[in-house]
């Protein structure tokens, strides 16, 4: 572990993702890898983790907007760029000067775009969003309604260059027998637009639809891109959840925090606001300088959930206040101010998790990691 840096920090081994890949690549064989890098990489510093992922031969990476897109173009992330999601038309003009990848995200839009290449005298590279199931962006292609005209329509605009083809799972980590029966659907509907493409004499480019579940549950589809977020970070959503698969992630991400303050209370003192703690006997109190505001969610208040303090699981006590919290350390000998915290990690023997937090949070991991704020710094954990 690097020295404390702040009151409260994040180390990152981004040496580790080049395994995580590794372990991706024994899932989907010959399938390329587009690396996920969209909300700062899920809270893991978007341009650090493209070049990680650069140095083991990824060459295309997915972002949600432009300017997540022009972030990376201006640190030095020169591979293709695909924007996942919505581009306002008052900034087509991006796409074109950065040489960005944009999404359809249905057919009226694809038509914009068009009339704006068309104006711009150029032309601008796209990937057709088939909605195969999920219900959100794409040409609807569902059992209900199959417009393959207006996807025929977007590959033969003349002012597009449709390089590629997409779709997404909403159930693919779900291995009942509905949702999987669902997923395997999407994949037929997925595969007959295709082949309606090339019986028309088009080309359907780079096909792409697993998400990181549909990596693990789902890996033999011979795609040409797969779309792993938090897999390549060494995690999943959810730990709870089956899979079909049996990786060896290495999480990338550690989160610390300094003691500031150790009090004893007497039974009948209460502790943060609400007073929801009440001590029922000489309770030893460890104030701890992380809150809400750097992601630790106020929900995990009063439920049990432990970081580490030299190397033993102390509880949370009393509400998470926006920059601080309470730890119970009556067990612990010796705490003292400027002690380290560990709240995701390991210390001694024990291990603490991101998904513990976001259990008691009621939420995924991808939320959890997403929602570390800014103001907390992401430090490169030193190579070995």
């Amino acid at each position: 572990m690097l020295e404390s840096y702040s009151r409260c920090w994040t180390e990152i081994d981004y040496a580790a993702i080049a395994h995580n890949v590794e372990e991706i690549q024994k899932l989907v064989g010959d399938t390329k890898i587009m690396g996920i890098v969209k909300a700062n990489a899920y809270g893991h510093g978007d341009v650090e983790c493209a070049k990680a992922l650069q140095k083991v031969g990824v060459d295309f990476f997915g972002v949600s907007s432009v300017d997540e897109a022009l972030h990376l173009r201006q640190n030095g992330i020169h591979d293709s760029i695909l924007i996942l999601g919505y581009t306002p038309p008052e900034h087509f003009h991006y796409l074109i000067e950065e040489n960005i990848i944009q999404s359809l995200v249905s057919y009226d839009y694809a038509q914009k775009l068009d009339a704006y290449a068309k104006e711009a005298g150029t032309k601008i590279r796209c990937h057709c969003k088939v909605d195969t199931g999920m219900c959100r962006t794409g040409v609807i292609y569902q059992v209900q309604e199959k417009n393959m005209d207006q996807i025929l329509a977007e590959y033969r605009m003349e002012h597009l260059i449709v390089e590629g083809i997409f779709s997404h799972f909403p159930v693919s980590d779900d291995l009942g027998q509905e949702s999987a029966a669902f997923t395997k659907k999407q994949i037929e509907l997925f595969e007959e637009v295709c082949d309606n493409l090339r019986k028309e004499g088009i080309n359907p480019g780079i096909r792409h639809i697993q998400n990181s579940y549909g990596i693990l549950n789902y890996g033999d589809l011979k795609m040409d891109y797969c779309r792993p977020g938090l897999l390549y970070m060494g995690v999943t959503s959810d730990d709870a959840i089956p899979i079909a698969s049996k990786p060896d992630f290495i999480p990338i991400l550690s989160w610390y925090a300094n003691v500031s303050l150790v009090k004893w209370i007497q039974k009948g003192q209460s502790v943060s606001y609400g007073r929801h703690f009440i001590a029922t006997k000489p309770t030893k109190v460890a104030t701890v300088s992380v809150g809400y505001a750097d992601g630790l969610h106020r929900l995990v208040s009063n439920c049990g959930l432990e970081v580490l303090i030299h190397g033993q699981k102390c509880p949370i006590i009393g509400n998470v206040c926006m920059d601080q919290c309470m730890v119970d350390v009556t067990q612990v000998d010796d705490v003292k101010e400027g002690d380290v915290v560990v709240l995701v990690g390991r210390q001694g023997d024990h291990r603490v998790t991101i998904d513990e937090i976001s259990r008691k949070s009621h939420s995924i991991n991808n939320e959890t990691l997403s929602d570390i704020a800014g103001r907390v710094p992401r430090l490169r954990r030193r190579e070995k």
